[in-house]
């Protein structure tokens, strides 16, 4: 048995026998203790505005989150038999997080995995070690398309972990993402913040909201966001973003919720440093390249990627009676995505030579959908048991164009060389030139790609309350996935040239049970068993793999989860604590066809099993903290490739721990630091490739001038770190920002 092997189970039965010494040897006082005061707290003031929207008026500065945003979730999160971390707006605010990958490196078990073609600058989180790009939701609806998401219009992050289809659909295997949009609130505010950074970093936004009338309210979110990316010559980023919304029917049986979002980019993409040797094994991976961090090998006068995002929403929700509400949510998305950029490649083997050729990659695509989802929330009895149940109809449809350009190098070949060199295609490694004049040629493709994907599902969830210590939770769901791609073929990569069409039509059942046992009503200690599917296609909408000839016969991957976990809330719901271990397996994995490369086949084993601990709350009125820490084991099982069977998974990070925390010095000053250690992960299932692992350090202060005007420094990796965030199999790291120091300024009025 391997070194690791023995760890992950060691781990697991460490934390169990903790839990128990734990709960058999605290005092009887201070568990009376601790539930009196939890029965004497007064129930949480909920507002349900909408079926999916933030549900209870919690303090603004509160970094601990008791119930989730998603209805389907039908306890409490201290009752729900599931690993959920909620990341709240205020360590969003106080982390000086700009965008939902700043917001996810808080939260331990998520890495972020590099693309090449597809979408590669999107959000790709892999979530316990599988891949999660398609398993983003916004106010619990699938947030359709590939995109770069912002954090301006985001109250809060939930992060669901372990295979969860029987919430979401298709997707799921590691975990999943719902964000949860601002909406308007009953009551008048104006915020503003401007805010000033190294590396040329300008961001203003702009929060209002105002009631009209008794019962409804506007609110508006605006935003612009200019810098340069601290420690990457010549990389920009741009981007501006609107959100309004507007809500009706406050404190009355009948509430509705229109709202609207663009968001609108334009970068100098970056696809990182080059990775070494070649000739790469896993007795001789490659990593990447020692060069300065600041050199950026692609083109300024060629590359670029714009992208924009328009949505619309519309809820509506209606109590019946006390016990029975009825909701509607509907939501149409445009998004485009157009860019071409320079992949530093070292497939070719120029860097041993001191180059690095720029293969480039591009896309133009526009992705056009919709969601519609109805529920029904109920609240009844049974003979002694209490019921929680919602059941529901989700509808969607996607259709993705893809046209790609034709990018003609200037000079022929791929081995640098003087005619490379000077048609810019080659470039130096130890001191690349960006601005260099490029001589190729950039047309529009004759082929193209039509994706569209329908699905259709059912769904049920019920939490029933057999008594005051045991809760058992239920979930159901079937799906019917329908994906067909179309479009022309020039050749090329096993293809034919001319006119294709592929289709995948799957259904699947997938559930989630979990029983729940408190022993005070403080605390839970509950054992959970969960199912996911990944069909065909479940990625086309987000730039990945469409359906192909290799994966249109397939059914879908299937995943399974086992997990034991407690969690505790401490000092009248002010501080909770997390801990699980848990199994995923998939046990028919898409490998390829040993017969015929070109095909695949569900032969393949994948396992991730491990700990995950987590912390969120005030350990005094002055002290608040934020993190965790995961071990995952990932395992390659078995593949047609023999050689990857006992391989680690690539993007997993076997040891991984947050913390932030803040501190309240003086009634108006306020400081706070963090720490994150990644560990090594590769970037293949061969192990041949890697970026090594990693500590960053950030720090914050904020001061209060008056009620009207506070100002927040916020220091991003502090030491200046050299690190590397993202690893593709064959070509490229991603290197992560250098040092940034960003002064906000807030005005509230």
């Amino acid at each position: 048995m391997s070194r690791q092997s023995v760890e992950a189970t060691s781990a697991p039965r460490l934390l169990v026998s903790a839990v128990g010494v734990a709960i058999t040897a605290m005092s009887g006082s201070h568990f009376a203790q601790a539930a009196e005061s939890t029965e004497k707290k007064p129930a949480q003031d909920v507002l349900s505005l909408d079926a999916d929207t933030v549900v209870g008026q919690q303090g603004e500065e509160t970094y601990n989150v008791q119930q989730s945003a998603s209805q389907k979730y039908t306890a409490p999160l201290l009752d729900t038999p599931k690993t959920v971390t909620v990341i709240p707006q205020q360590v969003i605010k106080d982390t000086g997080a700009l965008t939902l990958v700043d917001a996810l490196r808080t939260t331990p078990g998520i890495t972020f995995g590099a693309g090449e073609g597809g979408n590669p600058a999107g959000d790709r989180p892999f979530i316990r070690g599988f891949n999660a790009e398609s398993d983003t939701f916004l106010d619990g609806m699938r947030d359709v398309a590939s995109q770069t998401r912002e954090v301006f219009n985001i109250e809060q992050i939930e992060v669901s972990k372990g295979p969860g289809s029987a919430y979401t659909g298709a997707g799921s295997t590691g975990g999943s993402l719902n964000l949860v949009s601002k909406t308007a609130k009953l009551q008048d505010f104006n915020d503003a913040s401007f805010t000033y950074g190294s590396d040329q970093t300008h961001r203003t936004t702009l929060d209002v909201n105002h009631t009209l009338g008794d019962n409804a309210a506007f609110r508006l979110n605006l935003m612009k966001h200019e810098a340069n990316v601290a420690g990457r010559d010549d990389v920009s980023v741009s981007r501006w973003g609107v959100a309004p919304t507007i809500t009706f029917g406050f404190n009355t049986p009948t509430r509705a919720t229109f709202s609207y979002y663009h968001l609108a980019t334009d970068d100098i993409p970056d696809y990182g440093l080059p990775l070494t040797n070649v000739d790469r094994s896993k007795h001789n991976p490659s990593k990447p390249a020692s060069v300065d961090r600041d050199n950026f090998y692609g083109l300024t006068h060629r590359d670029y990627r714009k992208s924009t995002t328009d949505s619309g929403t519309f809820r509506i929700e209606h109590d019946l009676n006390d016990d029975l509400t009825l909701s509607n949510s509907f939501r149409m998305v445009r998004t485009t995505l157009d860019y071409v950029v320079s992949n530093p490649d070292d497939s070719r083997g120029n860097v041993a030579n001191g180059y690095v050729y720029r293969s480039s990659k591009n896309r133009n695509s526009t992705s056009k959908g919709w969601v519609n989802q109805t529920d029904l929330k109920a609240t009844f009895d049974t003979g002694s048991i209490q019921h929680s149940l919602v059941t529901g109809l989700e509808f969607s449809y996607e259709d993705v164009h893809n046209r790609p350009y034709v990018v003609t190098p200037g000079a022929a070949g791929n081995t640098c060389n003087a005619a490379l060199l000077a048609s810019g295609d080659c470039t130096s490694l130890a001191n690349p030139t960006p601005k260099d004049p490029w001589t190729g040629s950039i047309v529009d493709s004759q082929a193209y790609t039509d994706t569209d994907t329908k699905t259709s599902a059912v769904y049920v969830f019920d939490t029933l309350k057999l008594n005051e210590q045991w809760d058992l939770n239920l979930g159901l769901r079937y799906d019917d996935f329908d994906t067909e791609s179309s479009g022309y073929s020039t050749g090329g990569r096993g293809s034919a040239p001319g006119n294709f069409k592929r289709e995948s039509n799957t259904h699947f059942w997938n559930y989630q049970t979990g029983l729940v046992y408190k022993p005070l009503p403080n605390g839970s200690i509950y054992l959970a068993w969960s199912t996911s599917s990944n069909p065909s296609g479940e990625t086309a909408g987000e730039g990945g793999q469409e359906v192909s000839a290799a994966n249109t016969s397939l059914d879908p991957e299937r995943n399974r989860n086992l997990e034991l976990g407690t969690k505790w809330d401490f000092f009248d719901e002010a501080l909770s604590l997390n801990a699980a271990v848990f199994r995923t397996d998939k046990t028919n994995a898409r490998v390829a066809d040993p017969d015929n490369s070109s095909f695949q086949v569900l032969d393949g084993e994948q396992r991730v099993q491990g700990v995950e601990l987590g912390f969120s709350g005030q350990l005094t009125p002055k002290w608040k903290v934020f993190g965790g820490y995961t071990y995952l084991d990932s395992e390659i099982r078995k593949s047609t490739t023999k050689s990857d069977e006992g391989n680690r998974m690539p993007q997993v990070a076997p040891n991984n721990f947050t913390l932030w925390t803040t501190y309240e010095v003086l009634q108006d000053l306020t400081i706070g630091g963090g720490t994150t250690y990644v560990d090594k992960q590769f970037g293949n299932t061969a192990n041949s490739t890697y970026i090594p692992s990693y500590w960053r350090y950030d720090a914050m202060a904020s001061y209060k001038l008056s009620k009207n005007v506070d100002l927040q420094l916020n220091v991003q990796n502090l030491t200046d770190k050299r690190y590397f965030d993202q690893v593709y199999s064959t070509h490229m790291a991603h290197v992560a920002p250098g040092r940034t120091a960003l002064l906000g300024v807030n005005l509230h009025f």
